[in-house]
């Protein structure tokens, strides 16, 4: 992701912050505990289902899930974060802290199989795998339920052809 849709991003949030603020606030009273749960898409796992819990601004949560088609032809992925939840009783709300996770994925590679049956032996790995542990900063953006995250990793304690910035997309019902 380049610089420029990077400071758009933020700019479009920073908006988003604006008109929350100028929102007017409900008298109603709010419940101190939150609790979510909901669905995502993203890198470096496809697909996660994400649960998450809360009081007041601090907030931890956790998401994952796995696939398994065959051999070398799986992924599984498992990530968390203990965040400070700005604007948490408002339409709109953001959350930054420090994430965790771990990926592994591997998918077959036709190609590398391909040169393996044309010289009769194992000369390149048949599949394509990643793996990934991190420690990273993280930002989510709530508006209505939907959420977009960005996590940039800190320090990667393991890593194969990791991704400089992780983000995801998703749906969080809030309860």
């Amino acid at each position: 992701m380049s610089r420029k849709t990077l400071s758009k991003i933020l700019t479009i949030g920073l908006l988003c912050c604006v008109a929350a603020l100028a929102a007017e606030n409900d008298n109603r009273e709010v419940s101190p505990w939150r609790f979510n749960a909901g669905i995502s898409v993203g890198n470096v796992t496809p697909m996660a289902l994400g649960a998450g819990f809360g009081y007041k601004a601090a907030l931890i949560h956790i998401e994952g899930l796995g696939s398994h088609n065959g051999p070398n032809d799986f992924w599984c992925g498992l990530r968390g974060g203990l965040d400070w939840t700005f604007f948490w009783k408002q339409p709109f709300s953001m959350d930054i802290g420090v994430g965790g996770g771990y990926a592994f994925a591997e998918a077959p590679n036709k190609l590398h199989q391909a040169i393996n049956d044309a010289n009769g032996g194992r000369i390149l790995y048949p599949y394509n795998y990643v793996e990934t542990l991190d420690v990273s900063a993280e930002v989510r953006v709530h508006l209505f339920g939907f959420f977009t995250q960005i996590d940039v990793p800190i320090h990667y304690f393991r890593k194969h052809d990791e991704p400089d910035i992780l983000w995801r997309i998703g749906y969080l019902l809030e309860f």
